[in-house]
């Protein structure tokens, strides 16, 4: 990625650094309870902007912070309900939606009018946006030069990608759907939401492991 730098922190989910001619620009924001270590990494940093790639908690835990300080706050229009703390709505704890609203509940808003909405297309700071929708109705994700950063839409882990649990996605089949499509692009690293980058061969092997059409 000629003029680019990628640098990933890890607070709970990964929090990553894209640095570049075009502006700086923070995807993710970690969990609540990392939000002091978000803190001082804005400062270090000093983004343009920060992208939320899907309104969970591990993920917008310190997008109040990046608000207070001015910055824009990227989402999906999809997402910017739970982000700005109008809906309270969760897959996760599976089968617990009480739980849910209290963590939300707890947790520091952003103001809406903190928020700008992106969609499939649009362009922030040099990164195209594509939406990868199933773990969040509007989960998304930047690509840039083979580069894919993916949100939850996949997952590293000790045997190659992976999906979240369906009790964890909001739409199974349609994040089997957009692993399928994230295996058909042409990518040369794919950075998941958790855990370490993956190859494209390990994208397309677990779409295909995971693909309900393929013979067992």
């Amino acid at each position: 990625m000629s003029g680019l730098t990628l640098h990933v922190r890890t607070l709970y989910a990964n929090v990553y650094l894209l640095n570049s001619p075009a502006g700086r620009l923070l995807v993710d924001a970690g969990g609540p309870l990392h939000a002091p270590l978000f803190a001082r990494l804005l400062h270090a940093f000093r983004p343009d902007a920060l992208l939320v790639t899907h309104a969970h908690l591990d993920h917008l835990g310190g997008a109040f912070l990046a608000a207070r300080l001015g910055l824009p706050v990227l989402a999906h229009p999809l997402e910017i309900p739970r982000l700005t703390g109008r809906e309270t709505d969760l897959s996760y704890p599976a089968g617990r939606p009480g739980v849910a609203r209290a963590l939300f509940g707890a947790a520091p808003k952003v103001p809406a009018g903190a928020v700008s909405a992106v969609q499939e297309g649009d362009h922030v700071l040099g990164w195209e946006v594509l939406h990868l929708p199933g773990h969040t109705a509007g989960q998304i994700g930047l690509w840039r030069d083979g580069h894919l950063i993916a949100g939850d839409a996949v997952l590293a882990g000790p045997d190659g990608a992976h999906l979240p649990k369906p009790k964890y996605n909001a739409d199974h089949a349609q994040a089997l759907a957009t692993l399928k499509r994230i295996a058909g692009l042409d990518t040369r690293v794919v950075w998941p939401g958790h855990g370490g980058p993956l190859t494209p061969a390990q994208v397309r092997a677990r779409a295909v492991r995971d693909d309900p059409q393929t013979p067992s």
